[in-house]
């Protein structure tokens, strides 16, 4: 299929879940938001769930900067400049956005982004979240579209689930560059090939009788994959909604009790449900892994928010944005029968290729390690870095010394080594005040080759006295078994007491 007769198709999609009236209505509105022409839309996590559909649909009338992990990979076509970016990198990040009036930001990192990830998903998506917005800000972009989580009422920020708390750490990181930001926050979004709704086909599929806990009964707010594509069409380049939250959800509040009854009916299936007031989140997020075969990287957070009402609220809703029209069974059957032409043509393209046993081994042997400690009050990233080169060879007295090897040059030697263990250059040019970057160049634990990008980074997060500490895209020179089991777990305790030092200096008022 070519890209006219996938965007013909797209088109008579959406046109069986929009009367006439309505369509008329979005075009007067694109033609409102680009009088000029074609506007440029830097669409991230563009070949991912939401971002693939979404590429569909803004083609229409706009061109598209398709930003992928391996969109080198991909084809151009008329209206679609794919480029590869890691928005780990902050140098990525500028050449991502480069050219770009609007970006949509659909990036998380539940799932691991190395063969080793040490750290939390939070720190990795205050990360994530502080370049995208910094390069945003550099490259003059007029407003940032974030898809974000429906929050709870009355619920304070320590209450709330890592997820959803995440959620929200990162929409305050988008708003501290100054370039104006539209919140879209969602419930369980009913489509193919997602995560939430995905899991609760496969718990139908594979339990003849469930036993569920007290969080089934809890109020959401599902809505449907084509409406949150309209919700998101009809708020790039609209600048009355800057700085907006908005609440979205279909035309049903239900518990997750009765979206798996609709579920179940959809299929067929006789199912049976006993309500019990065991289980907690902690043994459902097992048990929910078990069954599905979902990552539990990315189930047990999703599981954890589920204990929480995400309904959507009065005073979030924006008229003709926030009410989605698709009923939840149209959403559902749609989305099974979606995923069933999928399951198909993936199981005939499987016929027709060798499977490559080989990708796995060709996988890069990188390491991202990140860590967040608190600041002494004026202190910043620059301070954080220089201080932990300082205290390193205190701290592991006589075993490591550091030494300068030049300007900006640091070199890190074991006890009777001629050869430095690691070698780092402090970039100048490209650190702040809030960004500290050391450059890995070379030492015997390192493997350094003309594509290596390995660095380590002190990161501030804007507007507090918390700074995030991260190795990224270091390749160790170690055997991997051997690295995993000795140097990965000594950073991770020099990190630790690295943290620890610097709170008894917030401590002592040093």
């Amino acid at each position: 299929m070519n890209e006219q007769q996938r965007n013909d198709r797209q088109r008579s999609v959406d046109e069986q879940y929009r009367p006439e009236p309505e369509i008329r209505q979005v075009e007067r509105e694109r033609e409102a938001l680009y009088p000029k022409g074609r506007s440029r839309i830097a669409l991230t996590g563009a070949s991912g769930y939401i971002g693939h559909n979404l590429l569909q649909r803004l083609t229409e009338h706009a061109d598209v900067i398709a930003l992928s992990r391996n969109g080198d990979q991909r084809e151009n076509t008329e209206h679609v400049e794919w480029r590869s970016c890691d928005f780990f990198s902050m140098e990525d990040a500028n050449q991502g956005l480069q050219g770009a009036d609007y970006a949509v930001y659909l990036i998380h990192s539940m799932l691991p982004s190395a063969k080793l990830t040490q750290g939390t998903f939070e720190d990795m998506d205050v990360i994530l979240a502080e370049h995208f917005a910094r390069a945003a800000r550099n490259n003059g972009v007029k407003q940032i579209v974030y898809l974000s989580g429906i929050l709870p009422e009355h619920t304070s920020d320590d209450e709330l689930s890592r997820h959803l708390r995440s959620r929200l750490e990162v929409e305050r990181v988008l708003k501290s560059f100054g370039v104006p930001v539209t919140t879209i926050r969602a419930g369980l979004i009913v489509g193919p090939q997602g995560s939430s709704f995905p899991i609760l086909v496969k718990l139908v599929r594979r339990l003849p009788v469930m036993i569920l806990p007290r969080w089934t009964r809890t109020k959401t707010h599902p809505i449907a994959l084509e409406d949150i594509l309209n919700v998101l069409d009809r708020s790039i380049g609209n600048r009355t909604l800057d700085e907006q939250i908005i609440d979205v959800g279909g035309p049903e509040v239900m518990t997750y009790r009765e979206m798996m009854q609709r579920t179940a009916e959809i299929m067929d299936k006789k199912r049976r449900f006993f309500n019990v007031p065991l289980l907690t989140i902690k043994l459902s997020r097992l048990w929910v892994t078990l069954v599905t075969g979902a990552p539990k990287e990315m189930a047990y957070p999703l599981i954890e928010s589920l204990a929480h009402p995400m309904v959507a609220q009065r005073k979030h809703k924006v008229q003709g944005i926030s009410d989605g029209k698709i009923s939840f069974d149209k959403a559902a059957r749609t989305s099974l029968e979606q995923e069933e032409e999928y399951r198909h043509k993936k199981n005939s393209q499987n016929k027709s290729k060798k499977p490559l046993k080989s990708a796995i081994r060709s996988l890069k042997s990188d390491v991202r390690s990140v860590q967040r400690i608190k600041l002494p009050p004026g202190k910043d990233a620059i301070w954080a870095g220089e201080r932990y080169l300082a205290w390193l060879p205190v701290f592991a007295k006589p075993w490591v010394r550091v030494k300068t090897g030049g300007p900006d040059t640091y070199q890190l030697y074991l006890l009777g080594s001629r050869k430095p263990l690691l070698e780092m250059i402090y970039d100048r040019a490209q650190s702040t005040s809030e960004f500290a970057l050391y450059r890995i160049t070379g030492g015997t634990f390192a493997t350094v080759k003309e594509d290596h990008r390995g660095r380590l980074e002190f990161l501030q997060i804007p507007g507090t006295n918390i700074c995030v500490v991260a190795i990224h895209d270091y390749v160790p020179s170690l055997p991997w078994f051997i690295y995993k089991y000795t140097q990965a777990k000594v950073h991770l305790g020099v990190m630790y007491a690295f943290g620890k030092y610097v709170k008894r200096l917030i401590d002592t008022n040093v």
